[in-house]
């Protein structure tokens, strides 16, 4: 009876860890599309992925009421607890990934199709790609358990922001040399920091990461690169 209890115990928690890497690979693609959908001006895909994102959060209500439930249940301790914990937190930041992605859909939709920005898109498709790069390697680390390749995601996350420093930037120069251009950088400048945030989320994913495996919070502060504020500043004196 014992034997069977734990065994029923391991599945619960497989299907949980199964239920946050389907998750985690839905979000995936919808970043990946809603890029895709930026750069091509393409409407039907941007709508995709504006209706798959309700996916993604039935997925996160599912892994809810599974770990609530396991909770209530089992009583979980130690290791048992922190995998539950740490579902719950990863399926929390891959919903908000998840909107990220429907956001930046939306910005696909509300571009004019002859729109030409050709240098700012290329610097935006060369962070998503990035991003979605990060957001791999941390969910192949979730899977596997593997913390040193979570800490490898956790360290870059200052790349991400470099970029976006720098594409602000550009993107303000923009507009300041031309007026006409407001609309169409605003828009740019929303998606790119929807990118920013999933690059930040990933780097949350890996946090949880660590926790998951050595049981403690990562010591040192996070890397950070982002100075658009500054960089705000600074064109408007």
């Amino acid at each position: 009876m014992t034997q069977h209890i734990v065994a029923s115990y391991e599945n619960e928690l497989r299907d949980l860890g199964r239920m946050v890497t389907e998750m985690g690979g839905r979000a995936e693609r919808l970043v990946a599309d809603s890029v895709k959908a930026l750069m091509k001006r393409d409407a039907e895909l941007a709508e995709r992925v504006i209706v798959g994102d309700k996916s993604v959060d039935a997925l996160q209500r599912d892994i809810e009421e599974s770990a609530i439930a396991m909770i209530a249940r089992r009583q979980p301790l130690a290791t048992d607890l922190r995998e539950i914990i740490s579902a719950l937190r990863v399926a929390n930041d891959l919903e908000r990934i998840g909107d990220l992605a429907k956001n930046t859909a939306k910005r696909a939709l509300a571009l004019d199709s002859d729109y030409q920005a050709q240098k700012p898109l290329r610097g935006l498709e060369h962070m998503s790609d990035m991003a979605l790069e990060q957001l791999k390697s941390v969910l192949d680390a979730y899977s596997a358990h593997d913390d040193a390749k979570a800490l490898a995601v956790w360290t870059r996350d200052g790349e991400i922001d470099a970029i976006y420093t720098s594409l602000f930037r550009e993107l303000l120069t923009y507009m300041m040399e031309d007026p006409r251009r407001i609309t169409l950088c605003t828009h740019l400048l929303f998606a790119a920091k929807n990118i920013e945030r999933i690059g930040d989320h990933a780097t949350n994913i890996a946090e949880t990461i660590h926790y998951l495996v050595v049981g403690e919070a990562i010591a040192d502060e996070r890397p950070k690169s982002d100075t658009s504020s500054l960089t705000k500043m600074s064109l408007s004196r």
